[in-house]
């Protein structure tokens, strides 16, 4: 059962964001289909600013210093002190929904409700500056779910190497 739980946790997560990936990918790669209205310099512009930034923001600071350690943290607390529920709804618990600190669960669902108005607003913009937020979001995604995958090859070789806590109350 264990192994269930952390596989089920951290797959549930990845598989998220894969899919975001799989979803948001065509209208990133619009802007360079034949035929599509070549970008002005100011949109050249904010498309390299947006995947250099988001890169940054969401891949290293936002996956890499903070959720995929924890992520990978909580899917091997998971692992050691498996209970039904928490395996049951181990992607939930993976990301900090439930069965943790109040701090973290407060921060995790401020977080999401923050990525939805983004998402919302995004879906509204016309191409190609849609296209242009959709390439950040996904080098962004990209550089974290390959931090999620650096810190799982971490845990068996050497988990204190993993920095941070699993924030568990």
């Amino acid at each position: 059962m264990r192994h269930i739980g952390f596989l089920w946790g951290v797959g549930g997560v990845l598989a998220l964001l894969l899919f975001a990936v799989y979803r948001l990918l065509p209208v990133a790669l619009e802007l360079g289909l034949p035929g599509s209205e070549p970008l002005s310099p100011l949109q050249g512009a904010a498309l390299v600013f947006s995947v250099a930034y988001m890169t940054y923001a969401e891949g290293y600071k936002g996956f890499h210093r903070a959720f995929a350690p924890r992520l990978v943290l909580r899917a091997d607390y998971l692992r050691r002190h498996p209970r039904p529920l928490h395996i049951l709804l181990a992607p939930l618990f993976c990301m900090g929904y439930i069965h943790a600190t109040r701090r973290r669960r407060l921060y995790s669902l401020g977080l999401t409700a923050m990525i939805v108005c983004f998402v919302l607003i995004a879906h509204r913009l016309p191409q190609p500056w849609r296209g242009i937020v959709d390439a950040g979001v996904v080098a962004g995604l990209l550089f974290g779910i390959a931090s999620i995958v650096y810190f799982l090859t971490l845990l068996p070789r050497n988990p204190q190497a993993i920095p941070g806590s699993p924030e568990v109350p």
